[in-house]
């Protein structure tokens, strides 16, 4: 649920997959391929992309750091099918001198999704991905030459960092949440009554009524969240600071016409599966409290006190009820559901001020 998710959401094309989306299946996990190392002094340098046997299929990694001695980072992208990948130096890259930064594009997603397109009727499911991240971890463990990983998930990320966290608490030096996404009930109906009385205190008479058509959530109809979603936007844009613009103009080896045309694709195969031909997609069995709420790990959430989809309110009260060896929220002004400037401020703060101390 990036900028680019629900923006690109194609009404035809969603017609026709609709009629072929099939129920999930459960599948297995298989080990990563074996990585040798290729870190030979701590000061080496790191850049590097390609395709990495996961679980199956070719996935899309990319590695970038000023020295093989830094933490790494393993970004959770959101959406699902929105990666980081085309982005990340122009919002990260400033952070490559002190970490490595890794970037995965998820199953379904991005050049994973170029490589190995699935059919319409091929399920994704949270424990697949959970264990597609955890594979991820152990590839790069191996070729990095270090035992733990700082894990960074935002909004599906943040769903899929704590289902990773939860199962393999010791490859992680800390979780950090961004947008966290606690319950899809709760987080759903939320969203709902408080774009509704933001529409209802503007006079905004047609959205009022769009969202009366629409009713309350939980909806059967996939189109309903695409539209709640453009709705928030509008209204969380007038209480945020925009991000810059060349943040979101992807770098040129993912901006061919068919790179764009195949993250479109993704966007909406990815965009079904989370939502689900009736409201039963990925996102309906989230609820991350009942997967428990000790951790063996430190864990920090970063929340935009405007974010309408994430409610700031529903993620504090779930990091109260989170017992872990160290935790700390931060609440980012003037910051709603996509990062801006101001989020990632928080973010780094975060990783300096409160995970660095626990790393030595």
């Amino acid at each position: 649920m990036t900028p680019l998710a629900i923006t690109r959401y194609r009404l035809t094309r969603v017609c026709t997959l609709l009629a072929m989306l099939l129920p999930h299946a459960a599948l297995h996990a298989e080990p990563a391929v074996a990585a040798s190392s290729i870190c030979a002094a701590p000061d080496q340098a790191i850049r590097e992309q390609g395709y990495v046997p996961i679980n199956g299929i070719e996935q899309w990694i990319t590695v970038a750091g000023a020295a093989c001695s830094n933490p790494v980072i393993l970004f959770l992208h959101g959406g699902p099918g929105n990666p980081l990948s085309p982005f990340a130096d122009a919002l990260y890259g400033r952070w490559q001198h002190d970490y490595t930064l890794v970037q995965w594009d998820q199953r379904g997603a991005g050049m994973t999704y170029t490589k190995q397109r699935p059919s319409d009727d091929v399920p994704l499911s949270v424990a697949q991905m959970r264990d597609d991240g955890i594979a991820v971890v152990n590839y790069f463990r191996q070729r990095l030459g270090q035992q733990k990983v700082i894990l960074m998930g935002s909004s599906w990320g943040s769903i899929l960092g704590v289902h990773m966290a939860k199962a393999r608490p010791e490859l992680f030096h800390a979780y950090i949440g961004t947008a966290q996404v606690v319950d899809s009930q709760q987080n759903m109906a939320d969203m709902y009554r408080r774009v509704l009385a933001l529409a209802q205190a503007a006079r905004d008479a047609a959205t009022v009524e769009k969202l009366a058509v629409l009713g309350p959530p939980p909806w059967r109809d996939p189109r309903n969240f695409g539209i709640l979603r453009r709705v928030d936007r509008k209204y969380e844009a007038l209480a945020t600071d925009a991000p810059p613009k060349h943040w979101w103009q992807p770098a040129p080896f993912y901006a061919t016409p068919q790179a764009l045309a195949d993250a479109e694709a993704a966007d909406d195969y990815s965009y079904l599966q989370f939502i689900g031909m009736h409201g039963d997609g990925m996102f309906s069995t989230v609820d991350l409290p009942a997967l428990g709420t000790r951790f063996e790990l430190p864990v920090f959430l970063v929340m935009g006190e405007e974010d309408l989809l994430a409610s700031p309110a529903i993620a504090r009260r779930y990091f109260d009820s989170i017992t872990a060896p160290h935790k700390g929220f931060t609440l980012v002004k003037r910051a709603g559901h996509d990062p801006n400037q101001a989020v990632l401020d928080a973010q780094w703060l975060t990783l300096r001020e409160q995970i660095a101390p626990l790393l030595h």
